[in-house]
């Protein structure tokens, strides 16, 4: 039986990761889509944040460095 706590906290990562690869996908297309800067800023803080810290066991800075390799 899966843990419903462990079960929200992979949805809220997995949400933050959908919102990262949609901002690139506009930035790709308009550069200077100031919307599309601000989420992936505020995906990556919270990616490097103690609140992602508490979610999971994955390094936040290693987890970035894959979405960036992979959006290649």
């Amino acid at each position: 039986m899966t843990d419903p706590y462990q079960n929200l906290a992979n949805a809220i990562i997995l949400s933050a990761v959908k919102d990262w690869r949609l901002a690139r996908r506009k930035l790709k297309r308009k550069p200077n889509n100031k919307d599309a800067k601000i989420l992936l800023g505020e995906c990556e803080n919270f990616f490097r944040s103690a609140w992602f810290a508490s979610l999971t066991d994955v390094d936040g800075e290693m987890l970035i460095r894959r979405l960036y390799e992979e959006d290649r």
